[in-house]
């Protein structure tokens, strides 16, 4: 009987390792950076190799880029995929790619963590992250704004507008921490990431509402409204009577003489 590993057991520990390593990867680059993490650093806390690290990642940088990628990779997003989403449909699909790693914990904010580092200490991977992964979403959230509100190209303030809307969910995305200090019942709830999935399309749709609104035409002056009307006269105040004066009982008579 072999006691050699099969050939699936091999792959296992192969993608075991390469998880390992990643998860390492990503805790020790938000905790340090870039510059002051070691791959040795990374292979140690992997309980690996640095063997390893070349054969899953190439080098250094290939492990920083697999570490800010992909522990946020998630389905294809509808809002990307299709041009005919009502409004709703396009905030739930804009806030479900918020709230949806959410679900995995200390994973999340480890990833926001590194995230953060990233805008500070920058290796050129955030302006990817934005040309690739978050300029995509909001061209698709402007194209279901126009939609509903019939305006044929986005102008700066339908760009305001979908910069708020999207703002929502990144606060809540990005600040869990401090939701956790002020609130923590809005996260703790069984189905906290159900209800806050609710709450940001409620919201959204109200900003929506209120785009919609200040869009709406003034309603036209008819010309009697426009013309000038006539301002009533004064009416001439009466004037008041001269009383008559009378004598008091104090007052002395004239002395006849």
């Amino acid at each position: 009987m072999s006691t050699h590993p099969s050939e699936p057991e091999r792959r296992r520990a192969g993608e075991q390792s390469r998880e390992r390593l990643l998860h390492a990867a990503l805790c020790l680059f938000a905790q340090r950076g870039y510059s002051r993490t070691s791959t040795r650093d990374i292979a140690e806390a992997a309980g690996t190799n640095l063997a390893a690290i070349r054969y899953y990642f190439g080098d250094k940088a290939g492990l920083y880029r697999a570490a800010f990628f992909e522990p946020h990779a998630t389905a294809p997003n509808a809002l990307l995929e299709r041009d005919d989403l009502s409004l709703e449909q396009a905030l739930r699909a804009l806030f479900g790619s918020f709230l949806a790693p959410l679900a995995q914990g200390e994973l999340a904010r480890q990833r926001m963590r590194l995230h953060m580092r990233e805008m500070l200490e920058p290796t050129g991977l955030w302006q990817e992250e934005i040309d690739k992964g978050i300029r995509p979403l909001h061209d698709a959230l402007l194209a279901a704004l126009c939609r509903h509100l019939g305006v044929r190209r986005a102008d700066d303030e339908l760009r305001r507008l979908a910069i708020c809307i999207a703002a929502l969910g990144v606060h809540v995305h990005v600040a869990r921490d401090v939701t956790d200090a002020l609130a923590p019942r809005l996260n703790a709830a069984p189905k906290a990431l159900d209800d806050w999935l609710e709450r940001l399309v409620m919201y959204a749709q109200a900003m929506a509402a209120a785009e919609a609104g200040r869009r709406a035409p003034t309603p036209r002056r008819t010309a009697r409204e426009i013309q000038p009307q006539p301002q009533p006269q004064p009416q001439p105040q009466p004037q008041p009577q001269p009383q008559p004066r009378t004598r008091t009982r104090t007052q002395r008579e004239p002395n006849p003489s």
